[in-house]
Formats: structure tokens, C-alpha cells, sequence
């Protein structure tokens, strides 16, 4: 991740050296290479389950991982919108639209149902962010 934004949440009290081992453990589960811009954020940045911004609410991945049935909401949103499985949703999707990230591309994508939807599974949409620190700037900068 960028100084940017482990700055920004050095200053908000949110950045912790320490990494929780169930952490690790619950983003191997999802296979994520721990490597990522996305398994740094997630095992040193927290503040309660989620993450609420202007632009919505995104999960703490990790501890939803570990004190949710977050592999439930995982099979029906792959199942009730037809994504393909590398993508993991961020969120709820309340509100018709939600973010996903991509395991594969580490690209953040956001969709709303309907159009926006179909357009993804046809080509027509690609995600937004490029990668997960660019995601970050835009949700929390």
C-alpha cells in the first residue's frame, strides 16, 4: 500500500504492527496471497467489523471471515448474481450495488443490479480500480 493511505490510517489509530494469526489464516481460506495490497490492508488496518465512508460501508474482511458465515454470503452472492467465483464481495450489496475484489487481478469492481451486472458479465463493464490501493485512495481519501 501506498504511504498515503498507511498514513491516513496511522493517523486515525487504525494501523497495527501486529498480525492477528487468525487473520492470516482466514485470507488464506479465501485464497489471498498474503503478499497483497489487499492481506496488508486487512491484517493491519481495523476499526470494528466495517469500514464506513461517503461512498458506503465495506467489510473488515478478516473478522467477518472469522465471526461471520461470510462463506455463506460469499456462495449466494456468487450464486444470485452469477459473478465469477475469483471475485469477493467487500460489502453487503444493500442498496442494489456493492464493491467486489478480484483475487486473481487484484482489480476492485463495483456493480449495481441490473444493467451495470449484465454489461460485467458481457465485457462491457470492466472494474474500476486497477488495484486495491487504489480502491483505498478513492474509498478513504
Amino acid at each position: 500500500m501506498s504511504n498515503k493511505v498507511i498514513n491516513y490510517f496511522k493517523a486515525n489509530g487504525w494501523w497495527y504492527e501486529d498480525i492477528a494469526e487468525e487473520y492470516s489464516l482466514a485470507l488464506i481460506e479465501l485464497d489471498i496471497d498474503l503478499d497483497s495490497e489487499f492481506a496488508e490492508f486487512y491484517l493491519h488496518v481495523e476499526d470494528g467489523p466495517t469500514f464506513s465512508r461517503k461512498y458506503g460501508e465495506i467489510y473488515q474482511i478478516c473478522w467477518f471471515v472469522t465471526n461471520s458465515s461470510y462463506d455463506i454470503c460469499l456462495q449466494r452472492t456468487h450464486n444470485a448474481l452469477g459473478l465469477p467465483m475469483e471475485y469477493i464481495p467487500l460489502d453487503s450489496f444493500e442498496g442494489g450495488g456493492g464493491f467486489f475484489y478480484n483475487r486473481n487481478t487484484r482489480e476492485v469492481l463495483y456493480l449495481e443490479l441490473g444493467k451495470k451486472i449484465e454489461d460485467f458479465l458481457v465485457g462491457k463493464l470492466m472494474p474500476q480500480w486497477k488495484d486495491f490501493n487504489d480502491f483505498l485512495e478513492w474509498f478513504f481519501l
